[in-house]
């Protein structure tokens, strides 16, 4: 069952007057005149842009009821901050004092209308509000443009509002482009953004975002290469985007091409390395980063890609100086970080460590307990394991497939066959995941472990997806342990049709043939691997089990 997330209401009244304010942004009580509305404004705004979105409307709520009248700024920011907390209610509230207070004409008032009741009610009612302004300004025809470009029912809806504009800025074209792309029409994207006068770096980077997250690749580096001017921005795009698709080595050219790095930057690099793999390198650019040449303060987002190159890498030693490191520069461990810590401390085994940082969350979400699920599942800890799922489940947090992995890796360990086929069971039935090839190489696995390989080979068979390696290394190593020829055959023939070069598979195959008495079948497998050249391979995809 998912988590919804409900809001405190925000209360409005003009019949109880306040002058108590817990922040220092409310005006003092000497400033509290028919003059000092500015002071109400100003805090309002400043609120705004800090976007403490509740403040806004407590502050507001005590601008009203000091007597103050808001003018449109106020009023524009107060229903800027409903639209973010999702507030209907206050919209509605404001919107009837915005009539009462005769700004039913100002058109920032109006504007602010729209763009609210278009995040908060819809497409419908913001073209309501919209019908009804007397007078519009490219704000108010970008807001409804907007609004159209966030149904994403009808593209040509919101192009013929953008060729009715009697004046358009930038932000219409970049509006209208990105609109395009995120329909999927990029030949269209491209073409508007060909015509757009004054094209800023905005424009610039809202196209080669799109081909990013298109995986177009190609054309975003070409975009990139004519960009008139390149900020940091469009780079760290770049580094990101290439890391999203392996592509080291682009990423590395940009990285080093820099002038001035900044944290994200540096960041960006980090993750690129951490998220593909390469944890060596992640902690040499740390190391470089911590350099005084560098000129740069790591910060939260640094030290998750350390820690998870640390967890790759198994490094607890690292890991634990990189622990002790973060509060010495005056960084407090955030939730993420903390759930970063379960992830490194559960891979390297010590997982009194893991737990510790486990209960110092606060509010623990689905990342923190599948990590601390999937710790405890390879760590051995299997009734941990389960009342961790338990506990998440009882807080109405859905699990999802990654949990799944590390429920059914308790389930294998400890042996519990039929408890793990019925947890395997639920994941459609109960919860709506669909099991991935590696749920059921854990379930070929469990299965093949306890001796039911004809029942591993049949769940094989009724997969809906073709099993990958795993799934057929699973049910050799317990035709292996369990001697059966004839599904060894089988699994060792399917193994070497998805990884040809490995011999592994050769030389399990062969002790199945020397341990069931087959000894010519065995001598000729070692005698064809001798003639191949092909000797037993260490560190082998999959470990025997003893």
């Amino acid at each position: 069952m998912f988590v919804v997330k409900t809001r405190r209401p925000i209360k409005f009244s003009s019949s109880k007057r306040s002058n108590s304010s817990s922040s220092g942004e409310t005006p003092r009580r000497d400033q509290q005149d028919p003059s000092s509305s500015f002071s109400w404004t100003s805090a309002i705004r400043s609120s705004s842009l800090l976007r403490r979105y509740r403040h806004v409307l407590s502050l507001y709520v005590k601008m009203i009821s000091s007597g103050h009248r808001p003018d449109p700024f106020a009023i524009s920011a107060s229903l800027k901050a409903c639209a973010h907390t999702l507030s209907m209610p206050a919209a509605a509230v404001i919107h009837a004092q915005v009539h009462k207070l005769g700004h039913h004409a100002d058109v920032y008032a109006q504007t602010a209308l729209v763009d609210a009741y278009s995040k908060l009610a819809g497409i419908g009612s913001a073209l309501t509000m919209f019908d009804e302004m007397r007078t519009r300004n490219v704000v108010s025809w970008n807001s409804i443009l907007c609004a159209h470009l966030r149904t994403m029912n009808n593209i040509n809806e919101a192009r013929r509002v953008f060729d009715e504009m009697p004046v358009k800025d930038v932000i219409s074209w970049n509006s209208m482009v990105s609109g395009y792309a995120k329909a999927g029409d990029m030949k269209s994207a491209v073409e508007l953004f060909s015509n757009t006068p004054g094209r800023n770096a905005a424009s610039w980077n809202g196209m080669i975002s799109a081909f990013i997250a298109r995986g177009d690749m190609a054309q975003a580096r070409h975009m990139f290469d004519e960009m008139p001017m390149r900020s940091n921005v469009t780079l760290v795009a770049m580094i990101s985007g290439y890391s999203r698709h392996g592509d080291v080595a682009s990423s590395e050219e940009l990285f080093e091409k820099m002038d001035m790095k900044d944290v994200f930057s540096w960041n960006a690099m980090l993750a690129c390395y951490a998220q593909n793999g390469f944890s060596k390198d992640a902690i040499h650019l740390f190391n470089r980063m911590r350099k005084p040449d560098a000129n740069v303060s790591p910060d939260e987002m640094t030290f998750s890609s350390v820690i998870s190159a640390c967890s790759q890498l198994g490094d607890l030693k690292l890991g634990k100086w990189v622990e002790s490191y973060i509060p010495s520069i005056g960084i407090e461990l955030d939730a993420h970080l903390h759930t970063a810590f379960v992830d490194l401390y559960s891979k390297c085994g010590a997982m009194d460590q893991a737990f510790k940082h486990f209960n110092h969350l606060r509010a623990k979400d689905l990342v923190s307990y599948t990590a601390m699920i999937q710790g405890c599942a390879i760590n051995g800890m299997c009734s941990e394991a389960f009342n961790l799922f338990n506990e998440m489940v009882r807080s109405m947090i859905a699990p999802n497939s990654a949990t799944f992995v590390g429920l059914l890796t308790a389930y294998n360990h400890a042996g519990l066959v039929d408890e793990g086929q019925k947890c395997f069971a639920s994941m459609l039935s109960e919860y709506r995941v669909s099991p991935s090839t590696d749920h059921y190489a854990i379930m070929v696995d469990l299965l093949g472990r306890e001796g039911r390989l004809e029942e591993a080979h049949r769940l094989i068979r009724g997969m809906p997806m073709k099993a990958h390696v795993g799934v057929w290394g699973a049910l050799l190593l317990a035709c292996r342990l369990h001697g059966n020829v004839e599904l060894g055959e089988l699994s060792t023939k399917n193994c070497l049709e998805l990884e040809p070069d490995s011999c592994g598979y050769h030389v399990i195959l062969s002790n199945i043939y020397a341990e069931a008495g087959e000894w010519e079948k065995a001598n000729r497998l070692r005698k064809v691997l001798s003639e191949k050249g092909l000797a037993k391979v260490p560190g082998c995809s999959w470990v025997e089990p003893k």
